[in-house]
Order: structure tokens, then sequence, then C-alpha cells
């Protein structure tokens, strides 16, 4: 059972305090020397590697011909999931297809004051990595965030990979799922083992340039040390939740938004701040009732709404919901957040799974200069330069003269053989 923590905040200093009490948790041990390691096994004994790492970890008699998931055992998969399940699963796809139709950017063609032509493009990566985590339980919803945008951002080789369980093979929920999303790469590897496989390639595996998804440490870390062979989609570190909440917020509702972040492991983090110390008392009850809170749960008073503006905008948390009677007022003044969640019905849980949104977020406070897993986590944007006369003309002395100040004469002729060329023409 973890306790419950009360505070008080009256003021603007004791917002650093509050924040390392929410997020303070016992520190992992430094994977960093042992993941480098997996990565460096991976690189020498591709799919080798990939077999031992699955028999350490729960699959003992794990193959390298079951690294590859084929096509026929995902639809096999697809075919025998329950059919509630499988509406359930379609419907929220279709939500996160129209949201990320409905936001993929376009390219747009400029004609700028000197009279040259920049079109920035928005070109796809040629392959991803779809990480979907295993261990406990099954996480289509996470399959469904990742792919999803991939497949709307025109990327052309989607690869899943997933821990395989006792018998060789990821959970057949991930199996089925990807039979329908139409995703036809599916390996089964897990952990620090997998993400290398996507960034430096195995004999089954071909590499990505975009490896995307949640996961425990160990993968956490592993795409850090692979940043910059691949592009990443950030550091999903533990779950969090922050309630804005006032007496027109239902207490056992609220409670149980907490304990939903809650479950997600000892170090997520579930916060409520409200102005008034009764509407606490009625969370806390109403958190008593239904059940022990796996991850630490705090309620805090806070003096006034400003502060507790103020401390959402310090702790820009994963997750944010305002549930008060100006909620659309309050939730416009945030800046720094993951995902906002507006009014009563706005359950994190929504989001997680259905509200069309996507739940892979900035963490830690990463809401201050990252965003949500997207479309645009899967594109580059590109410039293309159409030099006219016109700018030439008008552009290349100033160019001359930041080159000559830079030391970069080469750059200044590059550019004064074009004005060259046009006077010779004008003649």
């Amino acid at each position: 059972m973890t306790a419950v923590q009360r505070w008080e905040l009256d003021d603007a200093a004791g917002i650093p305090d509050l924040l390392t009490a929410v997020r303070s948790a016992t520190s992992p041990q430094d994977l960093a020397p042992a993941v480098a390691e997996t990565i460096a096994r991976v690189r020498a004994d591709g799919d080798a590697a990939l077999v031992e790492d699955a028999r350490r970890f729960g699959a003992p008699e794990f193959t390298l011909r079951q690294v590859v998931v084929t096509e026929a055992e995902c639809d096999a998969a697809a075919r025998a999931m329950p059919a509630d399940l499988r509406d359930a699963i379609l419907t929220a796809a279709e939500q996160i297809r129209a949201l990320a139709d409905a936001t993929l950017p376009t390219d747009r063609r400029v004609v700028l004051p000197a009279g040259q032509v920049v079109t920035v493009r928005s070109v796809p990566v040629g392959a991803a990595g779809c990480y979907v985590p295993g261990g406990r339980a099954a996480y289509p919803s996470s399959l469904l965030m990742s792919v999803i945008p991939a497949q709307v951002a025109g990327v052309g080789r989607v690869a899943v990979v997933s821990p395989p369980g006792a018998d060789g093979r990821p959970h057949p929920v991930i199996m089925a799922t990807a039979s329908l999303l139409g995703v036809r790469e599916v390996h089964a590897a897990g952990g620090a083992a997998a993400i290398a496989a996507l960034a430096v390639g195995t004999e089954s595996i071909a590499p990505v340039d975009v490896i995307t998804g949640p996961g425990n440490s160990w993968v956490q870390e592993a795409k850090r040390q692979v940043t910059g062979m691949v592009g990443i989609d950030g550091f999903a570190g533990p779950s969090e939740v922050l309630v804005i909440a006032d007496h027109t917020a239902d207490p056992r509702a609220v409670a149980l938004d907490l304990l939903a972040q809650a479950e997600h492991g000892e170090d997520s983090c579930a916060v409520c701040v409200a102005t008034d110390s009764e509407v606490l008392d009625a969370v806390a009850e109403a958190v008593a009732a239904e059940g022990d809170p796996i991850g630490r749960v705090t309620l805090a008073r806070v003096g006034g709404t400003d502060l507790a503006v103020a401390f959402a905008e310090a702790m820009a948390a994963e997750h944010l919901e305002v549930i008060t009677a100006d909620a659309g007022e309050i939730a416009s003044r945030i800046t720094r957040s993951g995902a906002v969640f507006v009014g009563r019905h706005g359950a994190t849980a929504f989001g997680d799974y259905v509200a069309g949104s996507n739940h892979v977020l900035p963490t830690g406070g990463a809401a201050t200069f990252a965003s949500a897993l997207g479309t645009s986590t899967y594109l580059r944007r590109m410039s293309v330069v159409e030099m006219t006369d016109q700018a030439v003309q008008t552009l290349t002395g100033h160019l001359a003269t930041i080159a000559a100040a830079e030391g970069f004469e080469m750059h200044a002729r590059s550019a004064l053989a074009r004005l060259e060329t046009i006077e010779d023409a004008d003649g």
C-alpha cells in the first residue's frame, strides 16, 4: 500500500518542493553500461543476440526462426480475436486515424521579398520501428498510437517489435492488432536488444530511420544511446497526471482518475490540487474507498487558482485534467502539458484509448519543449529553393558581405558567379 500524501502550497516559492515530492522515487540503477553492452552484442551477433535475450527474459526455448512473426500468424490471431475486442480496437483506430489525417502537415510554397521561391516539403522517413511493450500484459493501444501516425505520414515500411512470451511469440492481441492495421513486418524481440536491432539491424530486422513507442527503463536508455544513429520520439518516463479540481468535481471520478494513472506502476505520479481542503478530503475518502494506489497519489491545497495554474505550468505534466466550473478558461491558460482534458468528462483514460489524441506523451517536465507522438514524428521538413534572377541580383552583395565577415571567400565567389552569368546575359 502506498500512502496518499497531503500538501499545502501557499505561494509560488513552495512549487519546487512540491514538484520534488510528487516526482520523488527511488532512482533506477545506472543502466547505461549494461545497455551499451547489449547494443554491442546485437551489432556483433545480430539475431543470435536477440535469441539470447529472449531466452533470458521469459522465452527459454526461443529459436532463431522465431524472430520473424509471419503474416499468417498475425492473420490467424486476428481471426481468433473476440469480436468485441476487435470492434473496440477498430473504433479506437478510427478515432486516432481521423485526428492524424486532420493534423498532417502540408507543404508550403513561399515567394520571399527578394524574389526567390522556397517550398518547404514534409517528407516521410523511409522506415519506422514501433516498439510495443510486453511483460505483464498486452498493450494494443500502444501499437495503435505508434503505427497509425506512421501510416498516415506515408512511411513506406513500418516494423513492429514486441517481446515474446513463454511460447516464443508476442501476445496474440498484439499480432492480431498488427494484422488489423495491415502491418506486415512483426518481430518477436524486446527490451534494449529490440531497440538495438531496429537501430543497427540484424539478419532478420533491417535498420529503420525512426524508433517510437513506450517501454521500460532499459528500452528508454537504449533509445537514448541510439539517438543520432536514428531518430526517436522521445524518452517516456514514469506516467503522470495532474488534476485541478474544485467543488463541482465528482470526488469519486477524480479518485478513479488518480488511481487509473497510479496503476501504471509504483513510480507513476498522480496529483490533485484544489483551493478548497474539503474537495481534497472528499477525494481522499473516495481514493480509500476505491482501493490502494499502486503508484504515488498526492493531494495538495493551493492558495488560489493562479497558483494552481502556476504549479501546472511548472510541472508540465504528461496529462492534465481541469475539472472546475471555469474549466475552459483555466485550460486556455495552460501552455505546458502533453495533453489537457477539459471538463467533468475529461478522464485521461479516454486519451489513453479512444479519444483520438495520442497517448505517447512527454513526461517528467519534458512538455516544456516536447510534443505528443504524431505524424510529424515520422516526417522531415525539407526546403526546396529556387533562386530567380531578381533574387540573385538583390541578395548576392549581402551574401558576399556576410561571407567575408566569416572568412569564407569561396561562398562569396560561388554566388558572384551566378550574378556574373546574369550580367553577361543582359550584356
